[in-house]
């Protein structure tokens, strides 16, 4: 799709109307999420892509990083994907040498999952285009608009599924 010329280069920020709840001011907003998750996203699918591996796979190793020893439970809630899918990606991991399992401390049968040193310098690497791309984008908005785009964002989160989230802030 071609960029009008007269748009190239230039910012798409503008204040949001008072009447921010009408369609296309939500229709705005949908499509902003959508072009930049989607490029986010592209950053990071190429080295994905190297080691045959996709999105699934990043998720996971995110989630893994930030809170090792984590269950595979835990991680099927961080991810809502089924237990089948999470399967094949843990198993893909691990097979791959970025994942290790171990059994549970009090429930033998619980698996642990835990990154290896290279799953750890993968997902350190595929963090890094990320955080890169989204500091400069924080940077451009400043850290008003920071703190309004994680509120927005926290609110298309189920009331349900906070606890998860705020249990990750936890850990930082």
């Amino acid at each position: 799709m071609a960029v009008p010329s007269s748009l190239s280069g230039e910012t798409l920020s503008r204040t949001a109307s008072a009447l921010f709840l009408r369609e296309g001011e939500v229709r705005r907003g949908v499509e902003l999420l959508y072009f930049g998750y989607t490029r986010l996203t592209r950053s990071i699918d190429e080295g994905l892509a190297e080691h045959g591996l996709g999105r699934a796979h990043h998720r996971a190793l995110y989630f893994i990083s930030r809170q090792p020893d984590l269950t595979v439970s835990e991680l099927l809630a961080y991810l809502a994907i089924t237990k089948q899918s999470l399967g094949r990606v843990v198993n893909d991991l691990n097979e791959k040498g970025y994942v290790e399992t171990r059994p549970g401390t009090t429930d033998r049968r619980q698996k642990l999952l835990r990154l290896t040193e290279e799953g750890a310098a993968f997902e350190a690497q595929l963090f890094d285009s990320l955080r890169t791309k989204l500091a400069n984008a924080y940077a451009a908005a400043g850290q008003d608009s920071v703190t309004g785009f994680w509120r927005v964002l926290e609110g298309l989160i189920p009331d349900e599924e906070r606890a998860i989230v705020a249990a990750l802030q936890m850990e930082e």
